[in-house]
């Protein structure tokens, strides 16, 4: 057997000693064998450099060193799932479904797995890349910490598709977090608060050997992509299963909402018995096809909702309230708490919000107050034990000036939060913005972090985002910590931020409610900043996604003089305030202007969001549901009947695919609707 022959059967045996081990629970040999094999093949393959492989299972123990993680967006938007907490949310989402869907509805239920979610790409049935969400558009590219965990597999087995994306989630199991603490603190260190926290930090190690060390593990349970040749979500379950990856097998194919409400029920019940922790019940509509017909909203898919289970609560004293002032000025309230241990986290403080919650709990200090995690994550107080206030208690008063700059807040109409309107002498909004403005999903300004940001402006050298431009190295000496190569790299990441592009400008100027979805369609429609500027109220809430509050936040933020101060300083510095020339969306002739499309039933050729994609890129609109105003439904396969007769009695044109297509095409060729 030549080298090379005992190189490539090494690693089989391993591979499926691996993953009889760590993905189905079932080993064959024992570890100590398992080791030997794994030494017998790495000695072949330090003797043999040329016959390295990426994939091989002597790379599960890492070694890279990943200082600054890249960001990739996402092949395929990782969307959040719109939350239930009981049975009647569970039916008025049934409701929903079978409003559109006129045909029986079958359900997949899957457990909800308390983890850092992980999107998977593999090609040619090797791991090319691992993304976290991010904000579900791009994430950070954890490729080689997550080629450390045992249960991702390097390479696939059976027959698989070219190329596709597989979503999970990265755990700890209880006992891996148990070990781990206790090796912490035997060696006097601080033991970790929780397994989910310690699973999202541990993607994020720099180096990957630390990462190889920590009790991780993999559950998947989304395929993406094309060619899958898959038609229900339970038979894509089974297929990922038979490919090599970790599948929880508590997944149920249910045929009816009572089938789903008596999973809920069990594993409400019983979730303390599984080795990993869980929050609630995913809920999925099974076929595929109903899935398509449904689509999105605009952060979720309407054929999945997860069900929450109720969060677990305690008893705590409320020993004070502060108040916090954010980068646009709003003042939120942050109760001060007597340490509680609540679902494995010490909790010594809980946002209160804003006044009216205040009110709501009617609050004094000195309170005994119940308190538990919202969506067991963020702590929140939920109530007030009133048999145990103490006579003479003082009620919390909201505060009437700014805790940073004394300045008088204010309560605009329709806000639920004060805010301090001190925009340009407020120290803290200053720091705000500047740390908003370099951001890594906005100008991503290496070199800069919150630390010498505050430096900066306490000590006078910058007092908004548009002096970066002016900075010198000589300026930065001064500053605490700062060495001369440390002031270069400052002064080198600022200058490279000059190409970023306009919808990153957009995002970082910090105008409020604009975040990073609504800058992109910002800067799609207007183009440039000048033009955004002259926008009225009216004209700006007929982009698609723009509202009226936010709508109202632009105008105001550009009748601002100091605004247009700022901007007309960036655009002396060189900052990108127009859509790049050699951007496609630049060079696509507006041929649905003015036009709004409702897209309906299944396609051959494109799928929903692809068709939605392809009528704004073109400037039509998008919208809902079908009314008078709408201009063509666009009608594929299994339209519902009634959306077709409701389309011809107000008279509004249908379009089969063919004719849409024939429509842009034609429209490409002459500008059919300048």
């Amino acid at each position: 057997m030549t080298t090379q022959q005992q190189i490539t059967e090494l690693r089989t045996v391993l591979k499926e000693h691996n993953y009889r081990y760590y993905v189905v629970d079932e080993p064959t040999i024992s570890d100590f064998e398992f080791d030997q094999l794994l030494k017998s093949l790495k000695d072949l393959e330090d003797k043999h450099p040329a016959f390295f492989d990426p994939n091989s299972p002597t790379q599960r123990v890492g070694g890279s060193v990943t200082k600054n993680f890249d960001t990739i967006v996402h092949e395929h938007r990782m969307y959040s799932l719109d939350n239930s907490y009981s049975q009647s949310d569970l039916e008025d989402w049934e409701s929903r479904i079978k409003k559109v869907i006129e045909e029986p509805v079958t359900y997949v239920c899957e457990l909800k797995y308390d983890g850092a979610s992980i999107s998977l790409t593999y090609e040619n049935g090797a791991l090319l890349r691992a993304v976290t969400r991010g904000d579900g558009l791009e994430g950070d590219d954890v490729t080689a910490n997550v080629r450390t965990i045992r249960s991702v597999p390097l390479t696939l087995k059976g027959s698989y598709p070219e190329r596709f994306s597989i979503r999970g989630e990265i755990v700890m199991p209880k006992t891996g977090f148990e070990a781990l603490n206790e090796q912490r603190i035997a060696a006097g260190e601080e033991p970790f608060k929780n397994p989910r926290n310690t699973a999202s930090g541990s993607l994020k190690l720099q180096d990957s050997a630390e990462v190889a060390k920590r009790p991780l593990t993999c559950l998947l349970y989304n395929l993406q992509g094309e060619g899958l040749d898959v038609s229900t979500q339970y038979h894509a379950l089974e297929k990922a299963r038979a490919w090599g990856f970790k599948v929880p097998a508590q997944g149920r194919h249910c045929a009816d909402l009572s089938e789903v409400l008596s999973f809920v029920t069990y594993w409400e019940s019983h979730r303390h018995e599984l080795p990993y922790e869980i929050d609630g019940v995913v809920v999925k509509v099974n076929d595929l096809r109903h899935q398509e017909i449904l689509g999105f909203t605009a952060k979720s898919p309407r054929w999945a909702i997860a069900y929450k289970f109720q969060a677990e609560a305690a008893q705590t004293i409320l020993e004070s309230v502060v108040y916090q002032v954010g980068r646009t000025g709003a003042i939120t309230p942050v109760a001060q708490l007597a340490p509680v241990d609540l679902a494995g986290t010490i909790v010594k403080r809980a946002s209160l919000h804003n006044a009216d919650q205040i009110a709501k709990l009617n609050l004094c200090l000195g309170d005994h107050v119940f308190v538990e995690k919202g969506g067991d994550i963020i702590p929140k107080i939920t109530g007030v034990n009133f048999a145990e206030r103490l006579p003479n208690s003082t009620p919390i008063d909201f505060i009437s000036e700014c805790p940073e700059c004394d300045t008088t807040l204010v309560r605009q109409e329709g806000e639920a939060q004060h805010y301090c309107p001190n925009e340009q002498g407020c120290p803290v909004q200053i720091m705000g913005r500047i740390q908003h403005y370099i951001s890594r999903k906005a100008m991503d300004i290496d070199g800069l972090g919150e630390e010498t940001v505050s430096l900066m402006v306490r000590q006078g050298i910058i007092k908004d985002f548009s002096d970066l431009y002016t900075l010198r190295v000589t300026d930065l000496l001064p500053l605490e910590r700062m060495g001369e190569k440390s002031a270069q790299n400052l002064v080198l990441g600022v200058a490279q931020s000059l190409t970023k592009e306009f919808d990153k400008v957009l995002f970082a100027l910090g105008i409020r409610h604009v975040g990073q979805t609504v800058a992109k369609k910002l800067a799609w429609h207007y183009k440039s900043v000048d033009v955004l500027a002259e926008a009225t109220v009216a004209e700006l809430v007929n982009v698609d996604d723009i509202g009226i509050k936010i709508a109202e936040s632009i105008v105001r933020y550009f009748d601002d003089t100091e605004n247009r101060k700022r901007l007309e300083r960036l655009r002396a510095y060189g900052v990108q305030l127009v859509l790049a020339e050699q951007s496609k969306l630049e060079t696509r002739p507006a041929i649905f202007e003015g036009k709004s499309f409702v897209v309906s039933g299944v396609f051959a050729n494109y799928s929903r969001e692809g068709l939605k994609d392809l009528i704004a890129l073109y400037g039509g609109k998008v919208v809902g549901s079908i009314s008078a105003k709408t201009s063509y439904v666009v009608a594929g396969d299994q339209m519902g009947p009634s959306k077709r007769q409701k389309a011809e009695n107000l008279g509004v044109s249908l379009l089969s695919e063919n004719d849409f297509t024939g429509m842009i095409n034609a429209g490409v060729q002459t500008n059919l609707f300048d």
